[in-house]
Order: structure tokens, then sequence, then C-alpha cells
């Protein structure tokens, strides 16, 4: 299949400092791709470089063959309504319930009823295991349910691109294999393309079809591929350190 997502000759740096150079990677229509490394190696200022919070200091992000940040703001942002963003703290309106949260986007980006909203943000909740929760508050719910409300208003306007930044940061394993869960059922069902940065090596493994590793040291890709495969044949000893964690037997074997 085409690639849906394009990277090409991504630089990345905050005025002179240097962050990563020379990035290159696709994405194919319904594939879990992760962005993988160890902390301060840029992983959350790429996925910022993607979504249109930052633009990039060299190179082109390109969506079905659009280059974003080449194009006017009027169709920067038709493009990112095609997207779904979930942050690493859940980025939840705290004065709001989970059903007016998830409601948000409906009301701004869509042109349903005000009972359809409704119905739509209880379905979204719904779908990811909170059906009951929606007159609750965020202050009123676990860590996991955050994560999985803020998932919910991402994926709220149904888009064809979904991003997550640390999605299992600060959850329990069981939580956090329910997150996993859900990102592999989003993919099957709602047919999207996905977007994982993480270093989780559980997550890596279990739901990533295809990945980038970043190295801090290089500021650059060090290798690309199916997390298991990279597991099993790299010959890098930087690679093969990170799927392991230092260990002789890593998690995906």
């Amino acid at each position: 299949m085409d690639a849906v997502i394009e990277v090409k000759d991504l630089d990345l740096a905050y005025d002179d400092f240097v962050v990563m150079n020379g990035i290159n990677f696709s994405v194919k229509k319904g594939e879990i791709f992760i962005v993988m490394g160890g902390s301060g190696c840029g992983k959350s200022t790429l996925l910022k470089a993607m979504i249109g919070l930052n633009p990039p200091h060299k190179g082109k992000v390109l969506y079905n063959g659009l280059s974003f940040w080449d194009e006017d703001e009027r169709s920067r942002q038709d493009i990112m309504c095609r997207f779904g963003v979930l942050y690493q703290g859940g980025a939840l309106w705290s004065s709001l319930t989970l059903r007016e949260n998830v409601a948000l986007p409906l009301q701004l980006y869509s042109n349903l009823s005000a009972s359809q909203i409704q119905d739509m943000a209880a379905f979204k909740l719904g779908l990811v295991g909170l059906g009951g929760y929606a007159d609750f508050y965020p202050a009123e719910l676990s860590g996991g349910m955050k994560k999985r409300a803020g998932l919910a208003r991402a994926i709220a306007l149904d888009p064809e691109f979904i991003f997550f930044d640390e999605p299992s940061a600060g959850l329990d394993p069981l939580s956090a294999k329910m997150l996993d869960d859900l990102i592999l059922d989003l993919r099957d069902n709602l047919g999207a393309t996905i977007v994982v940065v993480t270093h989780e090596l559980a997550s890596i493994f279990a739901v990533g079809d295809n990945a980038i590793l970043l190295d801090a040291d290089t500021k650059t890709v060090i290798a690309q591929g199916a997390p298991k495969d990279l597991l099993a044949n790299s010959k890098d000893p930087r690679v093969i350190s990170f799927l392991t964690r230092g260990e002789k037997q890593g998690a995906g074997r």
C-alpha cells in the first residue's frame, strides 16, 4: 500500500540547538507506527512537528501527498481536522464532564445537532469502556480512565490519523494493557492510521507494525522496521540494548 504519511529529510531544532536531523520514514494506511527511543532523544519534538504544533527546522511532513508545512494556514487546519491526538496527560478540561469534553470538538467542527452531539459523545465514551461515566469529571477518574476519556475525545471526529504521546506513561501494567488493546481495536474498527510515541517495550511489541528508533547521541534514526524483526535481526548493540533493556533475552523473543 502507498504511504499516507511521509517524513522527508526532517531536521528538528530549538534555535541553534539541534534535536534531530535527517529523519526519513513513511507510514502506510492502517498501520500502527512506533516512534521509539530513550528520554531526550526527540520523540515528542518529532510528534509536535507532525501534528502542527512546532514547525521543523528543515524538511517535509506529507499527508496523502500534501506537504503540511508548505500549505497555507487554512489548508493546514483542514488537514489537522483529520487528526486525533491523545496527549501524555490526557489534556482534559477539568471543569467539563467527560461527555462535555468529548462533545467539544463535535460542537466546533461538525454540523450535528445538539442531541446528535450528545449521542455521539456517549457512543465514543462507550467505545473506550467509559459508557457509564459520561457525567463524571476528570478529577473523579483514575489515571487509566483519564487516558481512555482523552482517547474518546481524540476519536470524536472519526479521524484518519491518530497520534499517541507516551500513552502508557504513569499507568499500571493492567491499565497499559487495556490501552494497548484499545489501540488495536481502533485500528481494526475505524481503519485509522496510528502513530505512537513511546519507550515502553510491552506496548512496542504488542501493537507495533513498524517503527523507528531515535538516538540522542547521533541525533538521527538508527533503526527502522517491525520491532520484533529488529530484535531478532539487528546487529547494532544500541538497538539490542534498547529493545532488551540491556538484558540478554528481549521482551519480544
